[in-house]
């Protein structure tokens, strides 16, 4: 060990430096808290991407026949950045849950991004099936552009609870 130099050494560049960082905060006095900051920070770099796969599933074409709940504004409701740190998934995504209630359609966002669109029963007609589409890739196409951003973002905000935990060990 060089002097001057932090006792441990965190690269937060892959997903073993986030195990590495998560493990250094476990070993810090205040590491719940810390590890509440970095999680929140982490969130707040994936914003613009959450946001922009919710401007995607709204651009999608609708019928507009005015029928409750609403199948787009309820997918984007749904599309949240989510962190993780520790236990059996570590990491940092967007994701879109499912919908539960809305129209007993709750797999809505992932079968809305299918090119094959869902299959489902004409109301009123107990034998009839049509199939219908949504948006093809509209959540994978809005995460092309921002993908990159979004993980330089989400680098940042590790390095800087890495660089902040190093300052502490001097």
């Amino acid at each position: 060990m060089m002097p001057g130099q932090p006792p441990f050494e965190i690269r937060v560049e892959t997903h073993e430096g986030l195990m590495s960082l998560t493990r250094a905060l476990r070993a810090e006095e205040d590491g719940k808290e810390l590890r509440k900051e970095l999680a929140r920070n982490m969130r707040e770099a994936l914003k613009p991407a959450a946001a922009e796969a919710k401007s995607a599933i709204m651009a999608m074409s609708s019928a507009g026949l005015g029928t409750a709940p609403a199948l787009r504004s309820s997918i984007a409701r749904k599309i949240r950045p989510e962190v993780k740190l520790g236990g059996r998934w570590t990491g940092a995504r967007v994701k879109a849950f499912k919908t539960k209630n809305v129209r007993r359609f709750p797999n809505a966002p992932k079968r809305t991004n299918r090119p094959r669109g869902w299959r489902h029963l004409v109301y009123g007609r107990a034998d009839s099936w049509v199939t219908q589409y949504g948006r093809n890739h509209w959540f994978d196409n809005s995460m092309d552009g921002i993908a990159a951003n979004a993980r330089a973002a989400v680098v940042d905000a590790m390095e800087s609870m890495a660089r902040r935990i190093a300052a502490r060990a001097r």
